[in-house]
């Protein structure tokens, strides 16, 4: 079987992620890697065995690459995005696809037209947890699902991340940076959305990064970072979806699905795996495995 060929973009810290998981697999071989800041591609070519680093440009035009993986920030997806499929490359995005609805249609289009490829994170739902919940309630086990629930809950990277702040700035905020993996397994296991309405706040205008290097400096927040949103599906299901960057914690379920003959609690869908739950029906009172 050929080798697929890779370049990857953009060499922040989910980099390490897919470097590390391609060497898993004998048909891909990451072949070159770029970053605006040339001494992160350097690094990660280094750590990694990458055998060529490349100026953004320079990988972009090369024949020898089947694949472009784009994973720089989101304000900058579209850009790199639209220019790898211009020079016609299959195109895997991170997560958000684009930050702008408009943005993300014209790259379906570019796609399209071109004959190219276009692709994105997430791809958790492919997993064994998700899936196994798609089995069940395309088997009726719940009966026709009528309703859902989805929650992120938590206080934000800056504690962590070593360089949180475009968390912070367009295309960030916990709907794009998270919500994609809760989204997807909801259309996923639901089907498409016709309708949405939501609502927003930003309740800390300023952050300060606790993390090392960047320890002590502050972030001004210009997105929302608590999202509350309503969606209609096309099934006439309705589901409620919450991400938060500003608390402290909860206690509330990741994904819940609710149909006329039982409930079914979804595994974390930030991963592929994790126990499945359902209740109600002939099953009895207690939540099963």
């Amino acid at each position: 079987m050929e080798t697929t060929r890779i370049g990857i973009i953009g060499c922040g810290t989910i980099s390490g992620a897919y470097l590390s998981i391609a060497k898993e697999w004998h048909i891909l071989e990451v072949d070159a890697v770029a970053d605006l800041v040339p001494d992160r591609a350097r690094e990660r070519a280094e750590e990694f065995e990458v055998r060529r680093v490349m100026t953004v440009d320079a990988l972009l035009a090369d024949d020898d690459l089947d694949i472009v993986v784009n994973l720089t920030i989101p304000n900058a997806h579209y850009e790199v995005a639209l220019a790898a499929l211009e020079a016609g490359k299959a195109v895997y995005n991170e997560k958000p696809l684009t930050i702008d609805r408009d943005e993300g249609a014209a790259l379906v289009a570019k796609a399209s037209s071109s004959g190219c490829l276009l692709g994105g994170a997430p791809d958790t739902f492919l997993g064994g947890g998700i899936q196994t919940c798609r089995k069940l309630i395309d088997d009726g086990w719940i009966g026709e699902p009528v309703a859902a629930s989805a929650f992120m809950m938590g206080h934000g990277h800056e504690s962590w991340h070593p360089d949180p702040a475009f968390y912070y700035k367009l295309g960030g905020g916990p709907m794009f940076d998270m919500g994609p993996y809760y989204l997807t397994a909801l259309v996923n296991l639901l089907g498409p959305v016709t309708r949405v309405t939501g609502m927003a706040r930003t309740t800390f205008p300023q952050r300060t990064i606790t993390s090392e290097p960047k320890y002590g400096e502050i972030i001004d927040v210009e997105v929302p970072t608590h999202v509350a949103g309503v969606m209609e599906f096309a099934s006439g299901a309705v589901g409620t979806i919450t991400t938060s960057f500003d608390v402290w914690g909860g206690r509330l379920p990741f994904i819940e699905i609710y149909g006329t003959e039982g409930s079914l609690a979804v595994p974390n869908p930030n991963t592929f795996g994790g126990p499945v739950l359902i209740k109600g029906g002939s099953r009895g009172g207690d939540w099963q495995e």
